[in-house]
Order: structure tokens, then sequence, then C-alpha cells
């Protein structure tokens, strides 16, 4: 698996904290919770903190839970 890629953000004047992948937003966070991913994103890979915090973070078991015997009788896209 990969690691994320395509994310940035940006730092308003008034502290809120725009998120985007691949150029489009993806989260705007203000107050306490943009202060707590600035300073994530400090101690952190940059890439994965933003995967997180859009909750883009995929972990490589959907398709194993997809095919699950609990799961078969839902209405699921394939």
């Amino acid at each position: 698996m990969s690691a994320p890629a395509g994310f940035a953000h940006r730092e308003r004047g008034d502290g809120t904290v725009v998120i985007t992948h691949r150029g489009r937003a993806a989260a705007t966070l203000r107050g306490t919770r943009a202060a707590k991913f600035l300073a994530e994103l400090a101690a952190g890979d940059p890439q994965l903190v933003m995967a997180r915090w859009t909750g883009a973070y995929r972990f490589g078991t959907e398709r194993t839970a997809r095919d699950h015997p609990r799961n078969q009788g839902c209405d699921q896209r394939r």
C-alpha cells in the first residue's frame, strides 16, 4: 500500500485551516481543532496526518470486510 499523497493545507488569518486533496477542499478546521491539527502536523508525517483528519485514510481491509460472511446479507455496491 502506498502512502497518502495529494494533500495540502492553508492557514487563514482568522485561525481557520483548510485541508485540500488534489486541489479540492476536503476539510475546514476552526478553533481548538485547528490548533490540535497544526500541533499534530508538526510532529508527524504531513500527508498521513492530513489523510487521517479528512477521513480519507484507508487501511487496505475494505475488500476483506466486504467479503466477510457477516456482511453478505447487506445491500452492497460492487
